[in-house]
């Protein structure tokens, strides 16, 4: 099943069921997508019913162009850091210690925005470092404190494609405070669709996406690195945001920047990856962060050639 939010002028926007080849659409019973997931046991049904419906003929045509992040906003963001690699070449790329702790790492981010697929993304200077970060996510229904993984899978009822937008100049001096990002870490974007786990097939393994993510910076190939590489799944990173407290329903936690051990076959899902790369290769980073007008598109593939979560495609503005 495939969730979307159409822009009706509300802060939550207008929740549909689209079709499995995303040409059409059924407004949903419930007014948004925040509200289904608080009730999620009683919505459920009721959406799969429009999405039988969908596969029938029945609907209309979907408006691309009132798409809106599946999520507009939420009571949190919890993003994780799971791909070994990322975290190794960050380290490089910031000239930092590697972090000694046996535990997910996971920063708590902004979650009253999200940009949607094609929207333009104002930022207040190019000197902050502009960066893309492609990434996967996942949608929670009401989380009890203490669940163990394998409780927290069954919790994971949405899957949702990400670009968590970084300001890599700012990022070192915050984190050099021990008090995490806040100006670092703006509102980040969502591909028009939210899915189902049983919606992406073989593609959904171990609580992981095991697709490529496809990203093109200017209209030029950067990289197609596969979500399956994740060092702990989806479920683990739940259960590691539950240790201590009540995860509300509509919760959204991420897997961190998508990122593989063979990075030079199959490229980098952010820049500052790539400059790491350079570091290590050349000795100093020689590709330059975003500039104004730049676009970024990013498409998570399957193996067939679909993408379930649609495309990001849009560009970077000065505020």
């Amino acid at each position: 099943m495939r969730l979307a939010t159409l822009d009706n002028g509300t802060p939550d926007g207008q929740l549909v069921v689209v079709s499995s080849d995303g040409a059409r659409c059924l407004p949903a019973p419930m007014p948004n997508l925040l509200g289904a997931m608080a009730g999620w046991s009683s919505a459920e049904p009721s959406l799969r019913t429009l999405a039988a419906r969908l596969e029938a003929e029945d609907g209309e045509a979907l408006d691309a162009g009132r798409l809106r992040a599946p999520l507009p906003r939420s009571w949190q963001w919890l993003d994780g850091s799971a791909f070994g690699t990322h975290g190794e070449l960050m380290q490089i790329a910031f000239n930092l210690p590697p972090i000694e702790t046996d535990r997910p790492l996971m920063y708590q981010g902004m979650s009253d925005r999200f940009y949607g697929p094609t929207e333009p993304v104002p930022f207040p200077s190019e000197a902050d470092g502009i960066d893309f970060e492609g990434e996967f996510g996942v949608i929670v229904d009401a989380v009890p404190m203490g669940v163990t993984p394998a409780q927290a899978l069954d919790h994971i009822k949405l899957v949702v494609q990400i670009n968590d937008w970084s300001l890599r100049t700012i990022a070192p001096v915050e984190m050099k405070t021990g008090f995490g990002w806040v100006q670092a870490k703006p509102a980040c974007s969502m591909a028009p669709f939210a899915v189902t786990p049983d919606a992406l097939g073989d593609a959904w393994r171990d609580g992981r996406v095991c697709m490529d993510l496809h990203i093109h910076w200017n209209a030029a190939p950067f990289g197609h690195a596969n979500g399956a590489a994740m060092d702990v799944g989806f479920h683990d990173l739940v259960a590691h945001a539950a240790r201590t407290r009540d995860l509300a329903a509509g919760t959204i936690i991420g897997s961190g920047t998508v990122s593989n051990p063979n990075y030079a076959q199959v490229g980098s899902s952010c820049i500052s990856e790539v400059r790491a790369i350079e570091i290590i290769r050349d000795g100093k980073p020689t590709t330059a962060f975003m500039r104004y007008g730049d676009t970024i598109r990013m498409e998570a593939k399957d193996q067939l050639g679909k993408a379930p979560f649609g495309t990001i495609e849009q560009a970077t503005k000065a505020y």
